[in-house]
């Protein structure tokens, strides 16, 4: 089992930064991708940004540019930087981890932009 926990959400102003931060922990042995989804009332769950293993990562458009994912292998970490935040990047955020091919999940941290 690997359990994720992350911080970093909150209320913030359209044109602001948010670091959202999400660490694993368990009985890990091999962590291939991490990533970042989100959700906003009546929409689905869409991907935000994943990295592999190798550092190899993949954005959403809507935030290319904007937001920027990064991984820290030894402490099992990933993080999302959000910059030039938008009203419409208001969501629940959730971190993603597939471990030995099973998909875990956070519980899901409230990013707000007010604009």
């Amino acid at each position: 089992q690997v359990q994720l926990v992350e911080s970093g959400g909150g209320l913030v102003q359209a044109g602001g930064s948010l670091r959202l931060s999400c660490t694993a922990s368990g009985r890990i042995f091999d962590i291939n991708a991490m990533g970042w989804y989100r959700q906003s009332p009546g929409k689905q769950r869409e991907l935000v940004a994943v990295i592999t293993s190798g550092g190899t990562t993949n954005y959403a458009d809507s935030v290319k540019d904007r937001f920027t994912i990064s991984r820290d292998n030894a402490k099992n970490t990933v993080s999302l930087r959000m910059n030039s935040l938008k009203a419409e990047d208001t969501a629940v955020y959730y971190c993603n981890v597939v471990h030995f091919g099973t998909t875990y999940w956070g519980q899901g941290t409230q990013v707000t932009v007010s604009s």
